[in-house]
């Protein structure tokens, strides 16, 4: 490994140095590249947990939680004894002892758990075992399905390794916690009778996932939760939700998608001053843009029709377009190509519905983003 990682491996030298490494390693050259580029690119996902050194697979380094997301996850098991019965190759695990959490970890699948061990040091505790088969009583049990085979990515939650249905059958009645694609389907989840908490969690501006905590591990009260990684900011369905409808004042807000995914605008424009366009639309308005958020800054409204927003557009040197959409079928891309902006200004658009029934109609707001 070391050798192998004196080598470039760029898109320019790949091929050379494959050839290299070949010469000198023979049929060991695949994995040891393969490592070498993983290596490389895992810091960026999983740094805070100090990877340098690890094993990897490609698939594996695919469906490891971002180390923000899970050092999130283990803080709020502080105190508890956890399981992770699906550990693969160990982040979560090494994120359960980050925030001093006491953790053992279980995979069925032999060559992970090796990968495991030697990532996680011979005093990790760890077994081989089916997620399905429960080994630990009393513990909390984590649970991360696999979500993809062969690269590609399975969106019904029965089609999961373990299905999901299997994995809340199995622990019925403990305290489990179990991670889902953000967009799961919360009615399929009501169907199977969950009733604890889902946790929509967003990082660097990205949902990543909706974790589901029984009603021993949820928050009291707390069936949705949205968690901002990047501000540290947390709503619950329990927080006022106290939110007028109004049109537009000085500023338009894109509330973070796991505000919008968990279902707490409301909530999250009634913390922060602001007020609904359309009850049914995602986008909030304010005369003040909160503290640290970007927010649209509306220069003018009109209804919309391209051939006026066009000229509305070119009257004030539009260049740099972003187009926000909500409740309006509208594709941005081909909007803007049909828009032709060609200035020097970048600015914004935002296109939503406003209204219900007959008195509904598209609203188009040009604005300039605050960043």
């Amino acid at each position: 490994m070391a050798a192998v990682a004196e080598f470039e491996l760029t898109d320019a030298t790949r091929i050379a140095d494959i050839a290299a490494v070949r010469a000198r390693f023979g049929d060991r050259a695949p994995a040891l590249v393969e490592t070498t580029l993983l290596r490389r690119r895992a810091p960026e996902k999983l740094g805070e947990l100090e990877v340098a050194g690890w094993l990897f697979t490609d698939e594996a380094l695919q469906q490891a939680t971002a180390a923000p997301v899970a050092l999130h996850r283990a803080r709020r098991l502080a105190g508890r004894v956890v399981h992770d019965a699906t550990c693969s190759i160990g982040t979560e695990v090494a994120a359960l002892a980050r925030c001093a959490v006491s953790a053992l970890g279980s995979d069925i699948d032999p060559v992970r758990l090796a990968m495991a061990r030697h990532n996680l040091g011979h005093c990790a505790r760890l077994c081989r075992a089916d997620a399905l088969h429960p080994v630990t009583r009393d513990a909390v049990v984590l649970v991360d399905p696999a979500r993809r085979r062969g690269g590609q990515r399975r969106f019904r939650p029965d089609d999961y390794r373990p299905g999901l249905s299997q994995v809340l059958d199995c622990y019925d009645g403990r305290d489990i916690v179990v991670k889902c694609a953000p967009g799961i389907d919360f009615g399929y989840l009501d169907r199977l009778g969950f009733g604890g908490e889902i946790e929509v969690t967003s990082y660097r501006g990205s949902v990543r996932e909706a974790c589901l905590w029984s009603p021993g591990v949820a928050g009291p009260g707390v069936r949705r939760r949205a968690s901002i990684l990047d501000t540290g900011e947390q709503l619950t369905d329990t927080d006022p939700d106290d939110c007028p409808v109004r049109p537009a004042g000085r500023w338009i807000v894109d509330p973070d998608g796991a505000v919008v995914r968990a279902g707490l605008v409301r909530h999250f424009a009634a913390r922060h001053g602001l007020w609904q366009l359309d009850p049914a639309i995602a986008y909030l308005s304010g005369d003040q843009l909160p503290s640290g958020m970007r927010g649209f800054e509306v220069l003018e409204q009109l209804a919309f029709d391209e051939r006026r927003l066009r000229r509305a557009l070119s009257a004030r040197d539009c260049g740099a377009l972003e187009i926000l959409v909500r409740g309006v079928r509208v594709d941005p891309d081909a909007l803007r190509r049909r828009l032709r902006p060609r200035g020097s200004q970048p600015l914004s658009l935002v296109i939503t519905r406003v209204g219900a029934g007959p008195a509904g109609h598209a609203a188009a707001y040009v604005c300039r983003a605050s960043r």
